[in-house]
Formats: structure tokens, sequence, C-alpha cells
């Protein structure tokens, strides 16, 4: 059980001591994900940003989704969801959730692009892993754009899709794999929806961070 974000984060950055110092990159995915990836980013003195991914969201149920979609295009459908939906239907949810990308880039990123990803260890951060779509939509950016090594990190995901995200990542670092796995929510004793306004306030201290370490330097 984690008492909340910052102390999953605390842990998972112990997990992963051996990038310490090795010049990666921690990228967040959003809203969720960034104070867990923020604690593990200064843990390992590595660089930090947010990737931004969405859930296509099934219509008549938008807590379940029939895949996700990275800011790059980056897509992944699971097919057995789409089965009732038509073309024009999957077409006019990835479009919303295309808006939401560029929305959230501009909001929580303030319109930066991603850091230069090739040739670079990636390690990706959410708060668990569900079902795991956005994760792997953003794997297949972080392929598309010639990461060196994609290493998976989170506080919690359920056995079956932990084996699945392992197959395709470089490496997986997983702190609790729950038996019966219902929720992300379901390992931590203080649980909350992240607003936007949380993100870009961690993302400041984070910049002010950056700056006071390069004027020492």
């Amino acid at each position: 059980m984690f008492e909340n974000r910052r102390d999953a984060g605390h842990k998972l950055a112990r997990a992963l001591e051996a990038y310490a110092g090795q010049g990666v990159l921690v990228l967040a995915i959003p809203r969720g994900g960034v104070e867990v990836a923020y604690q593990v980013a200064d843990h390992l003195d590595a660089d930090f940003s947010l990737i931004i991914c969405r859930k296509l969201p099934l219509p008549h149920n938008p807590e379940a989704g029939f895949g996700a979609i990275a800011e790059d295009g980056s897509t992944f459908i699971l097919d057995y969801a789409t089965s009732g939906l038509t073309t024009k239907t999957i077409n006019r949810i990835v479009e919303e959730q295309k808006r939401e990308i560029d929305r959230r880039i501009e909001a929580l990123r303030k319109g930066e692009p991603l850091p230069e990803i090739e040739g670079r260890t990636v390690i990706l951060v959410d708060d668990g892993i569900a079902m795991g779509s956005t994760m792997r939509a953003a794997i297949r950016l972080c392929r598309k754009h010639d990461a060196g090594k994609v290493v998976v990190a989170v506080p919690v995901a359920g056995p079956r899709v932990a084996e699945e995200i392992g197959a395709i990542a470089d490496e997986l670092v997983v702190l609790e794999e729950p038996l019966f796995f219902r929720a992300v929510a379901q390992v931590y004793r203080h649980w909350y929806d992240v607003p936007d306004c949380e993100v870009t306030e961690t993302m400041e201290v984070w910049r002010q961070r950056d700056a006071s370490r390069e004027s020492v330097h």
C-alpha cells in the first residue's frame, strides 16, 4: 500500500537506482503519473518531461476504452473492443482525443515539443497500469522516435497486463502486482483525480529546480 503518489514515486525511484546519474529521460503520463515521475526524475538526476497520450473511450462507457493514441499519432487499438463501433464513430473519437492532446500540450507542457528521444534511455512512468492502452501508445511513440532503450516503471499493474507490457518494453519495473487487481486506486491510501493545475505547479517547481541547478554549475 502506498500513502500517495509521492510515496509511490520515492519507492519507485529506489527500484531504479541503477539509472542514477546516467542522463536518462523520464517521461510522465499525465495526469496521475506526474508526481510519481517527478520523484523518480529528481532522485535519478534525470531529464524530465510529459508525454501526452489519451485513452480512446467507448461512447457508451467512457471509463472503458478501445485503445489509445499518443501525441505523435502513434495508436494502439484493441480490435476486440471495437466490435459494434462504426469507422465513423472510431474516427470521431480519435479526432476528439487529438484535440484534447493538443490542449494538454499547451496547458501542461506550455506548448513545448517533446525532448529528443533518439538513442536515449527513456523511462515511462505512470501511477499504475490498468488496461495498459496508454502505455502501449507511449511505447510505440518511443520506438518510432528510435529510443535507445524503453523502460516502463509503475507502482502497480495487474499480472497479465504487466506480462504483456514487459514483452514490448526493454525493461519493466512494477512494485506491486496484486493477484486480485481491480483498479490502480486500490494500492493508494490517498487517491484522487489529479487536476491540470497540480500538473502545471509540479512542472513549474521542476523548471525552477533545473534553473537553480544550472546557475550553480
